[in-house]
């Protein structure tokens, strides 16, 4: 909880919630989470953990890879950051939303002077109603491009900022059991603490645009909880996503603290 006394909230925005599983970033996706922020305002402070830097890219450019995929990757993160950033500001300013960009690396979280940094930078950013939108740094590092689609850095940033709740928005209402994925009916794990279970029922699946999938997500999940701190897995691609979660009004995932 921030000074404020209000609850604080880190939301970790994959590649395929904001491309909508389609080969273009929606500013439509980008307006609803503005929407949904600005009416959980008065009750919850937000820091963002988004992806979306290399598909943006993808819509302006197209560039010779040479045997080099991950240092073309590295340079579509370069172009596509300002082309994020710029939906995000636009989205958000017009509900009178301030936002800002950080961007980090996991070198930057073994080093005390800069989780120190970090956490002080962004907690004024914070108190002075800025809505940090942070992405890792994928110029200089490649952690998030080949591994995690940047759910371990929103799980050790929501450590390092002591979050009330993780929220990570994915493609599916949570994590699936074995048994719904071999029907035709789906049906998601509501609510447990206990993660090898959730590591006994998942399929990994990789989208076009992210390079997660539900192992990651419950390794950072396993961060999260051994800081003390839930984690809910919703759907991001339905509309209202964060506050229906909130609400209790969708089926997700909740990975609760032991």
């Amino acid at each position: 909880m921030g000074k404020s006394g209000k609850k604080r909230i880190l939301l970790k925005i994959g590649s395929n919630v904001l491309t909508k599983e389609t080969n273009h970033i929606s500013r439509g996706k980008i307006e609803d989470i503005a929407c949904q922020i600005a009416d959980l305002k008065e009750e919850y402070e937000f820091v963002i953990v988004s992806s979306g830097a290399i598909a943006v890219a993808k819509q302006f450019v197209q560039l010779e890879s040479n045997g080099k995929e991950i240092n073309v990757k590295q340079a579509l993160a370069s172009i596509g950051q300002p082309h994020l950033m710029r939906i995000y500001q636009e989205s958000f300013r017009e509900l009178g939303l301030l936002t800002s960009q950080c961007l980090l690396s996991y070198s930057d979280f073994k080093k005390e002077e800069s989780k120190t940094n970090i956490k002080n930078t962004i907690n004024v950013l914070v108190e002075n109603n800025y809505i940090p939108i942070i992405n890792e740094n994928d110029t200089v590092a490649t952690d998030e491009i080949k591994f995690g689609d940047n759910d371990k850095l929103s799980a050790l940033t929501a450590a390092l900022l002591n979050v009330d709740l993780l929220i990570i928005a994915t493609n599916t209402n949570g994590i699936y059991t074995k048994e719904s994925m071999d029907s035709k009916s789906q049906k998601s794990i509501k609510e447990t603490s206990n993660i090898e279970l959730l590591r006994s029922q998942i399929q990994q699946s990789i989208s076009s645009h992210g390079t997660g999938g539900m192992s990651t997500k419950i390794e950072a999940s396993e961060i999260a909880q051994g800081a003390k701190i839930e984690t809910w897995i919703v759907n991001g691609l339905k509309d209202n996503f964060v506050v229906n979660a909130i609400k209790n009004k969708s089926e997700f995932t909740k990975i609760t603290v032991q």
